[in-house]
């Protein structure tokens, strides 16, 4: 994962997009990790609602009676 200092991020703003378009970019504060910035895609994957495990066994496991 990229990381930028705040002041880098900060100074070049269009650059951060740049990065976070491609993959997410860890951004810090005082060496510290402060956020994360990514593509709204990338948030919306992460964000998906993921179904209920029997839910998902049922889909993937076939059983001969």
């Amino acid at each position: 994962m990229r990381t930028m200092s705040a002041k880098d991020a900060k100074n070049r703003f269009g650059a951060l997009l740049d990065y976070a378009r491609a993959a997410p970019v860890q951004v810090e504060k005082h060496g510290r990790p402060v956020v994360v910035v990514m593509s709204v895609e990338e948030f919306q994957r992460l964000n998906k609602p993921v179904s209920q495990p029997d839910d998902a066994m049922r889909k993937t496991v076939k059983v001969d009676r």
